[in-house]
């Protein structure tokens, strides 16, 4: 397993135990995982954003911290907010993270995660030109989250 994945399941573990709040400290944190100080900050800012559900606020100093708290909103809000966000290209493999963040902030089951990973795979794509895969595979996403809102009206 890569740090990286092991410190985002710290991470996520932490925010899990507390109620969806964590404070860290990014040097004890990286010394108790064996990791550089820069690969807890490559985490935070790559797998806890907000259009993966997650509020990330830091001081700066001695006593500094790291504070992530998970977004608990409206399920179609946090659905139609990440539709918003996906732009106009996205890679399958980031297709994927958001599908992961989403089935693990239940805002999607796994059996919805299952059929849009495979949808949304560069296997389903490989008849269109490289250079239009990415264009597409946005399109298909935001319409079947779009359409997940829908269903739940």
């Amino acid at each position: 397993m890569k740090m990286s994945d092991i410190v985002a399941r710290y991470i996520m573990e932490l925010l899990n135990e507390q109620d969806g709040n964590a404070e860290i400290q990014r040097n004890e944190l990286a010394g108790l995982l064996g990791c550089v100080p820069s690969q807890i900050n490559y985490v935070i800012s790559s797998r806890f954003t907000p259009e993966q559900g997650y509020i990330v606020e830091s001081r700066r100093g001695g006593g500094g911290y790291i504070r992530i708290t998970r977004i608990t909103t409206d399920r179609r809000i946090a659905i139609m907010h990440i539709v918003n966000s996906v732009g106009d290209r996205i890679s399958a493999a980031s297709a994927a993270t958001i599908l992961d963040n989403m089935a693990e902030g239940k805002l999607i089951d796994s059996y919805e995660k299952m059929l849009m990973l495979s949808a949304l795979s560069d296997k389903a794509y490989r008849c269109v030109s490289q250079e239009m895969r990415d264009e597409l595979r946005a399109a298909v996403m935001k319409n079947m989250l779009a359409t997940i809102v829908v269903l739940q009206t």
